[in-house]
């Protein structure tokens, strides 16, 4: 799953097909398998979701405009010798450590430039291995770490450029010069390009760069940048890089944001490269803390130590779960149950991590990150900058994906970045689009994560979430099995339209998600069969209000009207808000039970706290006059 780590940053419209829900079904519902119980409760549980979890590295623009992409990351194991002032970078063990020089599109500036003129937040990492790529060519031979001249026999040579070696002989590191490709720099380089940044782009108050990320997997730099860094990273040397390089981001932007350490994997978030993958003298060392809790610690004590500044904002892991791409069925089984390392207490790892390896507890590793943020650090939010589930290009991946976006949602992650992103056309893709595009018009899931459960998360997995700007309460509901289920979905704490509409991306149309009939929701409950290895989104009208208008008087030059306001649902409704749209040149002039304002053509009127309370199935009355004629303008009602 590891890839290489090239600078990177940030369509095809979602097809959306009209049809039947049997159409597109190999099976008929009646056919269909019982499924797990579904249940959503929009009154607990709730919380925000982020957009930010909704980010990419890369990626197509078109597809990232269209999903609404909300951050673009600038990283990788190129930005660790990231040198603004000449804009080269070297590649690292990714590629025979070479020193390539970016141009306008590649470099920072250009990054920033095109995430901001998009309206995507971009994540910038900035230099803290200790080293950054001095003046090279641009062309062949490159500057590189391990050049022929000084090393003349090595096990492989760059078959573009036989100048530059792989920097090993009989499978042994060979020991590198830093300054053929190098040159030292301390935190006050870091200092350096965030103000090169902000007086580009303004701060990250003034619409600038919003976050910077210290550097890149810095534990492994005795590997990825061995040539100028081979000494195993200690704990004592990521703290105080960390805070000096914070401190200096924070006196060129104080407005900016800090995300770290951004550690590879499993041994990294627990471990020191003195230490290797678990507690030894490095940890004794330091109050047999792991590095991550230590971290965490060490960063507060800094801030507590400066007048209480947050050197820290985001504290930052990246997670690849260690399957690859296979698409077997093993693989694919195994991909899906991997998901429940993010957040599932119960789950043991089936990778090197669990009993056979290093035989870590449950992951739960949201749930972690969370636990030490609030022993450590609190008030700092949580950051996966790297992750990949893999085989976007299969519909097992789009299952991965839907799951995972469902549970960064559910758990309450800040942000993510994926690596490695989905052509537009994959399967991957339509995982994102579920939540972000899923009628090809731009509606996405809610903004606001409710309960959700199902009776087996590993065969249905769902999640709910309400939806700010119309109230509709939004389930995404994952089939991880090869039979269709048919299902019942209890809801609590949300009174429908009596319909839910329903959309479906799965295995019987891979480029389309497709538009199935609405649902009938009938006493709190929806049933409703789920295709095998699909992607299903029932969108639920809220049961609301509605308002109608009766003219009074109509003389030409003015009108006098009534408005009624009825309460649709079988409960109370506590206040209310209409608007509509008047004709060019007409203004209210005076109004009676309402609070009204007008905005240019725009229409608001409110209830004024005695008319609020509507009992179900009940009314009220408000009443405007207005110069011009009368019209019959479309009313919206809105409970508040």
């Amino acid at each position: 799953m590891r890839k290489p780590r090239s600078i990177t940053a940030a369509g095809v419209t979602a097809s959306l097909v009209a049809a039947t829900f049997t159409a597109q079904t190999a099976t008929s519902a009646a056919a269909a398998t019982a499924g797990p119980a579904l249940s959503v409760d929009s009154s607990t549980a709730r919380h925000a979701i982020s957009p930010g979890i909704y980010g990419l590295n890369g990626g197509d623009p078109a597809f990232n405009a269209e999903i609404g992409q909300t951050v673009a990351r600038w990283g990788g194991n190129a930005s660790s010798r990231y040198n603004f002032k000449n804009r080269t970078h070297n590649t690292g063990s990714d590629w025979f450590f070479e020193n390539i020089v970016a141009d306008e599109a590649r470099s920072v500036e250009g990054m920033v430039g095109a995430n901001l003129g998009r309206g995507i937040k971009p994540v910038v990492t900035v230099p803290m291995i200790g080293w950054v790529a001095k003046d090279s060519p641009s062309q062949h031979p490159f500057a590189c770490g391990f050049p022929a001249t000084r090393f003349p026999q090595q096990d492989s040579f760059d078959e573009w450029d036989p100048h530059c070696g792989n920097g090993q002989l009989g499978g042994t590191n060979l020991t590198a010069v830093p300054t053929d490709t190098s040159i030292r720099v301390d935190a006050s380089f870091a200092g350096e390009m965030v103000s090169h940044l902000v007086d580009r782009f303004g701060t990250a108050a003034q619409g600038g760069v919003p976050i910077y990320e210290l550097d890149n997997e810095p534990v492994l730099w005795a590997h990825t940048h061995r040539d100028v860094h081979p000494e195993p990273v200690s704990y004592d040397e990521l703290g105080n890089k960390g805070t000096a390089t914070a401190a200096a981001i924070k006196a060129a932007d104080p407005s900016a944001a800090v995300l770290g350490p951004s550690g590879w994997g499993y041994c990294e978030w627990v471990a020191s490269g003195v230490d290797g993958c678990g507690p030894g003298a490095d940890s004794a060392a330091h109050g047999g803390l792991n590095l991550s809790q230590w971290y965490l610690k060490n960063m507060k004590d800094y801030s507590d130590a400066h007048g209480g500044t947050r050197y820290l904002d985001y504290f930052d892991q990246h997670f690849y779960p260690q399957i690859g791409s296979g698409k077997d069925p093993e693989s694919n089984a195994l991909r899906l149950r991997s998901i429940r390392s993010l957040w599932d207490p119960t789950y043991v790892e089936e990778s090197w991590i669990g009993p056979g390896g290093v035989n870590a507890p449950p992951l739960q590793f949201i749930r972690t990150m969370k636990s030490w943020i609030a022993q450590y650090y609190p008030g700092t939010k949580t950051a996966i900058t790297e992750y990949n589930w893999g085989a976007l290009d299969d519909i097992n991946g789009a299952l991965a994906q839907a799951d995972v976006l469902g549970v960064f949602g559910r758990e309450g992650l800040d942000l993510a970045t994926m690596w490695g992103e989905p052509k537009p056309t994959d399967p991957g893709a339509y995982a994102f689009r579920m939540y972000r595009n899923y009628d090809g018009a731009g509606s996405r899931f809610g903004d606001t994560s409710v309960s959700a459960t199902s009776a087996d998360q590993g065969e249905l997995a769902v999640y709910a979430a309400e939806r700010s700007s119309d109230k509709a309460l939004t389930v995404m509901v994952v089939n991880k099995t090869g039979e269709d289920l048919t299902s019942p979905l209890s809801l609590a704490g949300f009174e429908s339209t009596g319909a839910a509409q329903r959309f479906t991306y799965g295995p019987a149309d891979l480029g389309a998600i497709v538009r199935g009939g609405d649902l009938p929701v009938s006493d709190g409950r929806v049933e409703a069969t789920y295709p095998a290895n699909s992607i299903t989104l029932l969108v639920l009208p809220q049961a609301g209000c509605s308002a109608s208008l009766q003219v009074n008087g109509d003389w030409g030059t003015g009108h006098v009207a009534t408005v009624t306001v009825t309460n649709n649902r079988r409960t109370e409704m506590g206040g209310w808000r209409v608007s509509w749209t008047l004709p060019a040149g007409e203004r209210i002039t005076h109004s009676w039970n309402t609070t009204l304002q007008q905005n240019g053509t725009g229409v608001v009127a409110a209830d004024v706290g005695w008319n609020g309370s509507i009992g179900a199935g009940g009314g009220t009355t408000f009443g405007f006059q207005a110069t011009g004629g009368a019209a019959a303008p479309r009313l919206t009602c809105v409970p508040t």
